[in-house]
């Protein structure tokens, strides 16, 4: 098996906690939308960065009403939420200019969810060659935290006695 290392997601892992606010609740437009990663509302979504990303660009597009079920979805927020999918798609094809896209959700903890009490949408792009999608289609592993750090950490727990 490969493995690529991601010392960049360590934050993320270690600091996950079921504690954590919700990402995309966010109340009426904020003056932190920039340090939050909001690129656009609409009427009844959003679409933002990524904060840990596949890949360059990587978006994620959810409801303004914090909900896990797609049925809870008035149809007016289902098609709100389908045109930003598409308006981040065609932002995505302008500016960094993919060969394809991932999109889709996530529904539950067992199906991968990393925020699973707010369903939202990964418009994830892909360029020929690129060697995302991990483990699920590559065999690859994304080992989160470089040896030195895992060192560092590991040999302290040691010398406190653990």
């Amino acid at each position: 098996m490969e493995r690529i290392w991601a010392p960049w997601r360590q934050s993320y892992v270690s600091n996950a906690t079921p504690d954590k606010c919700c990402i995309f609740c966010t109340g009426p437009a904020a003056k932190d939308d920039r340090e939050r990663l909001i690129l656009l509302r609409s009427e009844n979504s959003l679409m933002m960065l990524n904060r840990y990303p596949y890949t360059g660009g990587h978006l994620l597009v959810a409801p303004l009403r914090h909900t896990s079920e797609p049925d809870d979805l008035s149809d007016a927020e289902l098609l709100d939420l389908m045109h930003l999918l598409g308006r981040g798609r065609a932002l995505l094809r302008h500016v960094v200019k993919p060969d394809g896209f991932n999109m889709g959700m996530n529904l539950g903890k067992a199906a991968g969810a990393g925020v699973e009490d707010h369903l939202h949408f990964h418009i994830v792009p892909r360029w020929n060659g690129d060697s995302n999608f991990m483990t699920v289609v590559g065999d690859v592993r994304v080992i989160p935290e470089g040896l030195a750090d895992a060192y560092r950490r590991l040999s302290a727990a040691l010398t406190e006695g653990v």
